[in-house]
Order: C-alpha cells, then structure tokens, then sequence
C-alpha cells in the first residue's frame, strides 16, 4: 500500500532532484497552487533541483512563457523537459515521413517552428499538408478542446488509418483540468485511432523517450549523474506520471486531489479505502500519495 503523507517536507530529504508535472500540481491551466510553490521553494532552498517534467505538447522553450503567464516563478524550478521536446526529435528521426498533416490548435504552431532550420533536429524538410497529401499524422491536441470530443475526429481517423498513415502523439495525456472545465487532449486522439486498428505513437509520460532526455538535463543541471534513487517523480495522472515513474524505476508521489480527486474523494486528503481501491483497480502503486503538493 502506499504511503500517504501530509507534506513534501515529510520526505523531500531522501531526495536530490525532484521531477514535477505541471498541471494538476502546480496550476490548473488558470493560476498557480501557492501551497505547491512553497514546498517546491522549501525544497530548492535545501538544495534540491526541481526539474519539470511536462507532457505538453510544445517544446520546452514555449513552455517557460506559459509558465510565467500563469504565475510560476522562474526561480522556483531549474529547466523544463517537455513531451514536444521528444516528440521533435522522433519527427526529425524521419519515422513519419516529411509531409506532415497536422492535428492540433494553432496555438501549438510552435511544434513546427523552427524545425527544419535547427542543427539538433538534423535539418529534416518537413512540409504541412492537408491529410489526402500527408505521409504522416502529428496530433498536439484537438482543434478546439473547448467542445470536441474524440468521437468529432472518427471520420478522420479512419481515412487516415485507410491510408496506412502513422500517427506521433506529442502529448500522452487523455484529459485534464483547465480550472474547472475538463478537456481531452491530444492522447485520447491517439488512444482512439489506436483501438480502430490504426498506429500510433507516444512519446511523453509515461515512456522512456521523455525520462532519458530529462535525466540528460537533469545531469546537466547538476554537474554530475544523478542516480535514479535520488530522484522523486511527482504527478497527479496514475496512468502517465505514476505508470512512467514506475516503470523507470523512480520513486513517485501521487497527487490525488488533481485527475482522480473524484475516484479517491480528496478534499483535503484522499479517502483511503477510495484510494486503495483506486489504485487496486490500476494496478499501480505509488511510493507516497497526497492530498495535494504542500
């Protein structure tokens, strides 16, 4: 059973780095939690390196101004991996193909910025198309999260999956909270064409493209390789920062109050016989679980 605490400072001495989703965390996509700013400074001002470690979809550089948008403060957190960041380099791997259809809102226009004129990224010529001209899909999200639904893009999809086309997920992430309202995201896209028979991949939380890139820069930060057991994951999605961290073999905190705040009845705790049912039924066993980050 896992071990359900009160507070970050209960346990943040057995650790040197701490890698920490964002949403459901640290905001709720409108304004930052206070208390979760706080026990992240506490443990920076120990020494500690908070490293954030984010399933969104764009590449870290455009996920530090949303940050500062929404009220974190920079000083709280050394450096960021994103989702886009891996999925960036698997497109450029040319896996997918040069002719690119794209799912997404434009706000995520920013996945494709500069893609083709970067060194890292190999100098691959991508080109967005419309569908009946791609050799491959990238889905960054809906077109419009606000009101669609996965059941909106099953046309889509089975036009793509009868052209034999190969979706990049860049963001594995079914749904999340935006203040109140939940939204799906690019994931549940993914997860749909994949159960219609069509082929999609995933390449944030909860696998290992997204954790060796941020081990890379976590080593970076710290002038030396920092051991797994040094590290505690912190996320709020059981089947993506909980599945990864377990499967990386990293100890994990488990916010209960962020998607599975229903599930595990959480005010200001979770309930517990909700949640060791929760986590029965999941089949995943946090190391600690919390309320929420404080």
């Amino acid at each position: 059973m896992t071990n359900i605490i009160k507070n970050l400072s209960e346990i943040s001495t057995n650790y040197n780095a701490i890698f920490c989703d964002l949403w459901g965390c640290l905001h709720n996509g409108v304004e930052p939690f206070k208390e979760a700013i706080n026990a992240l400074c506490q443990f920076s001002k120990s020494g500690g390196i908070v490293h954030l470690l984010t399933n969104s979809p764009r590449p870290a550089l455009a996920v530090y101004p949303q940050l500062d948008d929404i009220g974190i403060p920079r000083n709280l957190y050394q450096g960021i991996t994103a989702s886009g960041d891996a999925s960036r380099a698997a497109l450029a791997s040319g896996s997918y193909g040069k002719k690119i259809f794209h799912i997404g809102p434009e706000r995520d226009e920013i996945f494709f910025q500069t893609l083709n004129t970067e060194d890292f990224y190999q100098n691959i010529d991508i080109q967005r198309v419309p569908l009946d001209y791609a050799e491959g899909i990238v889905c960054t999200g809906l077109f419009d999260d606000s009101i669609e639904t996965p059941l909106d893009y099953t046309e889509l999809l089975l036009i793509a999956k009868r052209r034999g086309l190969k979706m990049l997920c860049a963001n594995p992430d079914i749904q999340v909270d935006r203040g109140t309202h939940r939204i799906y995201c690019a994931g549940a896209i993914a997860d749909a064409y994949n159960k219609m028979g069509g082929e999609a991949h995933n390449f944030g939380k909860p696998h290992t493209p997204i954790y060796d890139l941020a081990r890379d820069r976590l080593n970076s930060i710290a002038g030396r390789i920092v051991p797994d057991t040094e590290i505690l994951c912190i996320g709020d999605g059981i089947n993506t920062d909980i599945r990864g961290a377990v499967m990386e073999d990293i100890d994990s905190l488990f916010v209960t109050g962020g998607l599975a705040a229903e599930e595990t009845n959480t005010r200001e705790q979770p309930d517990t016989s909700k949640l060791a049912k929760f986590l029965n039924t999941s089949q995943l066993t946090p190391t600690y679980s919390i309320g929420h980050l404080r």
